[in-house]
């Protein structure tokens, strides 16, 4: 087998207290690689150039030890592939950290085909998102939405305890082939914690909050624990999340009457769901023949 390196594509995220999740992925991926050569990228423009900005800004640094350096001198998925070919690696799984293959998963394999296109020797795969695609690229198999309810179970527990429904907000996409996503995994949920009412909306996208707020009432739900639906708890948490109305959601179901308690935790912090892209990533390896140490 070809033995290869791990990048890991992200949005990314410009608030420092959002990292954790990033990092934690990474962490689990090297738990299980720990002699892989693992990198991280930065997908957005505006996220790259926000941490190259703040390398010189000392003041930002010393609020923020927390924050490693490889954070500040983040680089885009082109420049990292660059690097790591260049080090004569003939491999490389391009694992997307994304719920679903919207724009951005489409993004990545285009530049994956790209650059398998111009080298004569490297071989660059791309892993699959936490959903999907399925092998017609426009599904998601039925065991993927049960591996994300499975590995959501901590945040059922602790909706149970509190004896409140569970509200997911998640990003949604303009891409509405893979909308439906995000309805098939709140019935997943339901069918596998029946006990429990998990519901979803999107900030973006076809499913807004008052579809997930008229199944609260139908079912005479009180209190609701709301969660972001994303796998790190970046702006939108801070702006769509808890940010005043109307676009703020807390506010919003607060003036309905329901008792709100959120968690800012993306879900990359959770264990059980990083593991799910060091899964799809073994995947990608193995069918390839790519060997990660």
């Amino acid at each position: 087998m070809t033995p290869g390196a791990i990048l890991l594509a992200m949005f990314g995220t410009s608030v420092a207290r959002a990292l954790p999740a990033l990092l934690n992925i990474r962490d689990r991926m090297a738990d299980r690689y720990p002699a892989t050569p693992t990198r991280l990228a930065f997908t957005s423009t505006l996220i790259r150039s926000t941490w190259h900005r703040r390398t010189m800004d000392k003041d930002y640094r010393a609020a923020h030890p927390e924050v490693p350096a490889e954070i500040y001198a983040i680089q885009d998925p082109r420049a990292i592939l660059a690097g790591l070919l260049e080090q004569d690696l003939a491999a490389v799984v391009v694992q997307p950290v994304y719920i679903a293959p919207g724009g951005e998963y489409n993004e990545m394999k285009a530049l994956v085909e790209e650059l398998n296109a111009r080298s004569e020797t490297a071989r660059l795969v791309l892993a699959q998102p936490a959903f999907g695609p399925a092998p017609d690229g426009t599904e998601c198999n039925e065991s993927d939405i049960a591996a994300v309810a499975g590995a959501l179970a901590d945040d059922v527990r602790f909706a149970r305890e509190r004896k409140a429904a569970l509200l997911y907000m998640g990003h949604g996409t303009k891409n509405y082939g893979v909308e439906p996503l995000y309805h098939r995994f709140a019935e997943g949920m339901r069918r596998l914690y029946p006990d429990v009412l998990t519901v979803i909306g999107t900030v973006e996208g076809k499913r807004p909050l008052a579809d997930a707020l008229e199944r609260v009432r139908n079912n005479e739900v009180k209190r609701v624990v709301l969660k972001p639906f994303m796998v790190a708890a970046g702006n939108h948490v801070r702006k769509d999340m808890l940010g005043p109305a109307p676009r703020g959601w807390k506010e919003q179901l607060e003036r309905q009457g329901l008792e709100v308690e959120p968690v800012l935790r993306g879900l990359g912090e959770q264990d059980a769901f990083a593991r799910i892209f060091v899964e799809r990533t073994a995947a990608a390896a193995a069918g390839a023949g790519i060997r990660l140490r």
